[in-house]
C-alpha cells in the first residue's frame, strides 16, 4: 500500500509559532509511521512547507526526518496550501493516532 502522511502537527508540533528548525518531533507517530514502513508499506512524507512562502524547506526536512529516525521512501514538498481537504481515502490524525497512549 503507498501511504501519504503529511509532517507538520502529524509526526512534530511546535511550542509556540510554526517555525520548522524548532519542531519537536512526536516519537509516538513516527514510531507507528515507521512500523507500516517495516510492513512493507510504501511510505510518502508529502508537506506544504514552502507552498505559500516560495522558501524551499527540502534539506531541512530530510534533515529532520533522518534525525527523528522517520523511515520514509520518499519525501515530498509542494503539497497545495489548503483549510480544508475532502477525500475518500483521507484519515485525520487526530482520529488515526490515539490520544494518550
Amino acid at each position: 500500500m503507498k501511504i501519504y502522511v503529511d509532517i507538520d502537527e502529524t509526526i512534530c508540533h511546535y511550542k509556540d509559532e510554526r517555525e520548522y528548525p524548532l519542531a519537536i518531533p512526536l516519537e509516538k507517530n513516527i514510531a507507528q509511521i515507521n512500523s507500516l514502513y517495516e510492513s512493507g508499506h510504501t511510505i510518502v512524507y508529502w508537506t506544504a512547507r514552502g507552498s505559500k512562502s516560495g522558501i524551499d524547506w527540502t534539506e531541512l526536512t530530510i534533515q529532520q526526518l533522518d534525525e527523528w529516525g522517520a523511515k520514509y521512501t520518499e519525501c515530498r514538498l509542494g503539497k497545495p496550501d489548503y483549510d480544508l481537504f475532502i477525500c475518500d481515502k483521507a484519515v485525520n490524525t487526530r482520529n488515526y493516532f490515539v490520544p494518550g497512549e
